[in-house]
């Protein structure tokens, strides 16, 4: 993986500009640890950053090649799982090829089917192509939205890259917040409406679309849909065909020139990618990795969430693969030190804790490896959430993980936030109506395909985006098999009968995989990534939100309601429903204002100017 910025601007020679480019680029570093280098013409600069896993001499970029009278120059990160798929049908057509990098891929294909190119693609990636003679920029990213990639638009020009932070060092980019971001972070987040940067002028590529840009010329496509299909699959076929799909797409995704590991939580979805991973390698002893809390067996209690530990399943199913199984261990203090960091990888406000904590595993994890799989996004797509089995979250026409406003209002002063109520229920009918039904659909099944795309579009994000920033600030890649998106649409048109079943959260998985890995694996009850329990954490938070309360003069708190903010610290057993998703409770809740006075602060945040 790698990190890519650019600069386009039809109006001055940016050729000028490079010191600007090299600053941006080197925001990225962290994403690209490996190799930087910059290219420039008078209105363009491209700077890419790299993080070397396949073909380390022949993936360098940006990457020219010229076609004819036309140059064409890439910047690329993520990885394209069918290379050499798409490799051999365009040396029938005529190219030849001197590298095997799927970098060089990428750019003939641009090259043969222009903006199409982006459906012959089984991957993850955000990349962009600059025509030289056409002067035209092309942006794309894939269809999951697994990788990021921000732009800044202006008259004449155009500002792109990975990251937030990146533009923030162009000095057209100010890092202004007017309300519509305001009712972002407040009543969304750390959700974000797909699309939406937050601050002023920026926006993100939203999944499955690209971008067309040169100096009489704008456009914006979504070059992918899921569209609703008739599923003739019986019972027994539907496992076949869904353990052929996983199989395969993790398959694809062990390949790699560089140290190659799994995340294992001793739960169904990284259990499935580890047991492949290690028949796959059978000469190699596989590494993997879980994390978890100091003491933290101390204070776990169960819940509807979370149900039970990890520690035994982990034990079980790493013995049954022979894995070389290593668990990382995090304080309650280092966990919120590094609220910190977690703020500066997301550009956002986040998870809070839950996102720290990854950041400080993936960061262990990165002193032996550079490549991860896990098992993020099953759970979205075979209705692995409890949202998806009580039928009165499922049916309770709203956002599923934040079904109540209440306590989100209580922490910002009256008057902030125009209408709340409508902004959020706008979001949720929007996504919606984005849903392809068959006529024949029943009300459960319908609704079932409603909740598939305000996963896929709202709560998958915010977990490939805490996916992506966290591991890439510590210089690891970390690939998704279940994003496959031949997986997701078989998937979306499998009936709720059959993929719940015998009434279980991914029951169809369950069974496919039934013979594959130990019973007690495939019974265990979902539970969701691990955090702390541990009383301390709830002081250390409660301290640092004390302290920033007694800043009358902070931008943060001509924001929040001071008495709102300290009852959650004076009664966190009275909060009735999580602040987002399952793991974020009255912890969280002080942890994500934590983040916001750190967001505030380190990138100098001006509201309303």
């Amino acid at each position: 993986m790698c990190g890519i910025a650019g600069w386009v601007d039809y109006n001055q020679d940016l050729r000028k500009k490079t010191t600007i480019i090299e600053k941006m680029s080197k925001t990225l570093i962290s994403r690209g640890p490996d190799e930087d280098n910059i290219y420039e013409e008078p209105h363009i600069l491209l700077a890419h950053r790299r993080l070397i896993v396949i073909d380390p001499t022949g993936g360098k970029q940006p990457m020219v090649y010229k076609n004819g009278d036309e140059t064409y120059i890439l910047v690329y990160n993520g990885e394209i799982y069918n290379t050499k798929e798409v490799r051999n049908k365009l040396i029938l057509s005529g190219f030849e090829f001197k590298t095997h990098s799927d970098t060089e891929v990428v750019l003939k294909a641009y090259i043969y089917w222009k903006e199409d190119c982006v459906k012959y693609f089984n991957g993850i990636f955000a990349f962009a192509v600059w025509s030289g003679r056409e002067q035209k920029l092309f942006l794309a990213r894939d269809r999951m939205g697994v990788k990021p990639l921000f732009f800044f638009k202006y008259d004449g020009g155009i500002i792109f890259a990975s990251e937030i932070k990146t533009l923030l060092l162009n000095p057209l980019v100010r890092p202004i917040v007017k309300e519509e971001g305001l009712h972002e972070i407040f009543l969304l987040g750390p959700a974000r409406t797909s699309g939406q940067g937050i601050i002023d002028g920026v926006e993100e590529i939203k999944r499955a679309e690209y971008l067309v840009f040169s100096s009489h010329f704008f456009t914006k496509k979504t070059y992918w849909f899921l569209k609703a299909q008739e599923f003739t699959d019986t019972e027994e076929e539907a496992k076949v065909k869904i353990r052929s799909l996983i199989f395969n797409s993790i398959k694809k995704q062990l390949v790699s020139d560089v140290p190659l590991c799994c995340f294992l939580s001793g739960g169904l979805d990284s259990s499935i990618i580890s047991k492949v991973a290690s028949d796959y390698h059978k000469k190699e002893k596989l590494t993997t990795y879980s994390v978890g809390y100091v003491n933290n067996e101390k204070y776990f209690t169960k819940s509807l969430f979370q149900p039970n530990s990890d520690e035994e399943y982990i034990k079980i199913i790493s013995k049954f693969i022979s894995s070389n199984h290593k668990n990382v261990l995090i304080d309650e203090v280092e966990l919120a030190e590094a609220l910190r960091e977690a703020v500066m990888a997301r550009d956002l406000p986040g998870m809070a804790d839950i996102d720290s904590s990854l950041l400080l595993f993936c960061r262990e994890i990165k002193k032996n490896f550079t490549v991860a799989l896990s098992g993020e996004c099953a759970d979205e797509i075979f209705g692995g959430y409890p949202w998806y089995h009580d039928k009165n979250l499922l049916f309770s026409d709203c956002f599923p993980w934040s079904r109540s406003l209440q306590l989100r209002k209580s922490i910002v002063k009256d008057g902030m936030l125009s209408d709340p109520e409508d902004y959020v229920r706008m979001r949720y009918l929007d996504t919606i109506s984005k849903t392809d039904k068959n006529p024949d659909d029943s009300r459960l099944d319908a609704r079932i395909k409603e909740m598939f795309i305000l996963n896929l579009d709202w709560f998958m994000q915010v977990l490939l985006d805490r996916k992506d920033r966290m591991s890439m600030r510590s210089g690891l890649e970390v690939r998704v098999p279940f994003c496959d998106h031949e997986i997701v649409e078989y998937a979306y048109n499998m009936p709720w009968k059959i993929k719940s079943l015998n009434g279980r959260e991914k029951g169809i998985v369950r069974e496919a995989m039934r013979g594959f890995l130990p019973d007690s694996i495939i019974d265990r009850k979902k539970s969701p990534y691990p955090k702390t329990y541990n009383p301390n954490y709830m002081k250390i938070i409660s301290e640092k939100v004390f302290s920033i309360l007694k800043e009358k003069n902070s931008a943060l708190n001509y924001l929040l309601n001071p008495k709102g903010v300290k009852n959650i610290i004076e009664n966190p057993q009275k909060i009735s429903s999580p602040w987002y998703g399952q793991l974020m409770g009255a912890e969280q809740a002080l942890a994500f204002i934590v983040q916001l006075d750190i967001w505030f602060k380190k990138y100098k945040i001006d509201i309303f100017s």
